[in-house]
């Protein structure tokens, strides 16, 4: 019997399914929520940004290399590729498809070991983290029969 994941996100929120066979419909494994994605930049950094020693007598800001909403995007994407990695290594899953939104796709894709990624079978980007079980079924079943 081959066990299947489903792993439905965003940059914000992601569910993880399981499919355990022809006709088994999904089960919910586990919900992430990650509120920090959903902040305003402004909130994620300090009011004023810092200062850094330059040669002579000026002194520059520090400007952050990353956008704030991206860093906490980036950091939910690893969370979400340590469970999956953690799921594999238990032998819990056989087979991975993923159902990201498309700018967050990359990052998930980024994030995944090379083990992980040759479970995955499919890939869809579309955010259907706020569909009901039933339709995503209804998404899925051109590569899972559920």
């Amino acid at each position: 019997m081959s066990i299947t994941w489903i792993l439905v996100a965003n940059a914000s929120a992601a569910y993880l399914y399981a499919n355990y066979g022809t006709k088994k419909g999904l089960q919910k494994l586990k919900e992430f929520k990650h509120d920090a994605s959903r902040e305003k930049g402004q909130d994620l950094v300090p009011d004023r940004p810092g200062h850094n020693k330059s040669h002579g007598n000026g002194r520059g800001s520090y400007i952050p290399a990353t956008d704030p909403k991206q860093n906490q995007a980036q950091n939910f994407a690893l969370q979400l590729a340590r469970e999956l990695e953690h799921g594999r290594t238990a032998n819990n899953y056989q087979r991975l498809i993923l159902v990201v939104s498309a700018p967050f796709m990359g990052l998930v894709n980024s994030s995944l070991g090379s083990h992980v990624r040759t479970l995955v079978s499919d890939t869809f980007e579309k955010d259907y983290t706020k569909t009901s079980e039933k339709n995503l079924t209804r998404h899925l079943d051109s590569c899972i029969y559920l």
